[in-house]
């Protein structure tokens, strides 16, 4: 029997308009009280997932930028971290301030920017970066800008700082076919972590085995989760090479992919054979 399912949000999750379906939402909530531990694992900062995670009647537990924050809500727990090195993020910032991109640190207290703030919940870097990076654990960094090439063109420049790489970044960055949207990033980590990382140490917190785990997701940073978990569930909008990492395929995310899964599993009381 299944005991934990993990799930991306974007183009997982959520459709095409960045919207939870009623039915999704449903499909989460009964399969949480059917004993079912649902986990949201995002590159997101902390408040925006644990939004999200309330949103759709998800358990209390989430894991966040791409893997490197393990987190329980509800009892305000931190359950692992994979901090970044700080010398890696004096780098990066140097690297973003050179080049006039903004630079965004997800830490527990919330996210920091040092240019604008993407949302209301953000907050503006109003210190010296040495002195908040003297007393502030930094999860994940990002360089975000409207210029796609301005991005792209800083990605050799990133991967040559160590002890760090890139975990996620705009599909535009690696699809040809993919427009640029109104902003481009890349989400920058801890070498080590990566979603897989998150989800191996969240079943450890949680004394889970991860052959009892399921993986749901539709991109890259979703490939190191299903490595990791005993079935992995690739959604029908994901490319091929993403789909060939897994062992089972939903519909896409506009048609309740992860619902329709999760009904299944349901009604099969954990229990699914591909």
């Amino acid at each position: 029997m299944y005991k934990v399912v993990f799930i991306d949000i974007d183009g997982t999750l959520r459709n095409d308009l960045g919207e939870i379906s009623r039915r999704t939402k449903e499909a989460v909530r009964r399969a949480v009280e059917s004993g079912i531990i649902v986990i949201i694992c995002s590159g997101r900062p902390v408040r925006s997932t644990v939004e999200v995670s309330e949103k759709c009647f998800a358990s209390e537990f989430i894991i966040t930028s791409n893997g490197a924050y393990g987190y329980n809500y509800k009892e305000n727990k931190c359950m692992f971290k994979n901090k970044m090195e700080k010398q890696a993020c004096l780098k990066l910032y140097e690297l973003a301030k050179k080049n006039n991109v903004n630079f965004i640190m997800n830490t527990e207290k919330g996210r920091f920017c040092t240019k604008k703030k993407n949302n209301e919940t953000d907050y503006l870097l109003n210190e010296q970066i040495e002195e908040f990076l003297e007393k502030t654990d930094v999860m994940q960094c990002l360089l975000h800008d409207s210029s796609f090439e301005k991005i792209r063109d800083l990605k050799p420049y990133v991967e040559k700082i160590e002890n760090v790489g890139i975990k996620n970044q705009s599909k535009s960055l690696t699809d040809p076919n993919k427009n640029p949207l109104s902003y481009t990033y890349f989400d920058i980590a801890d070498e080590k972590t990566s979603k897989g990382f998150g989800v191996k140490k969240m079943c450890e917190a949680l004394n889970i085995d991860v052959k009892d785990a399921i993986s749901i997701g539709d991109d890259y940073n979703d490939v190191s989760m299903f490595e990791q978990t005993g079935l992995s569930v690739v959604m029908g909008n994901a490319n091929d090479e993403v789909k060939s990492k897994a062992k089972y395929k939903t519909l896409d995310n506009n048609k309740d992919g992860v619902a329709v899964f999760l009904e299944e599993l349901i009604k099969n009381k954990g229990e699914f054979i591909c």
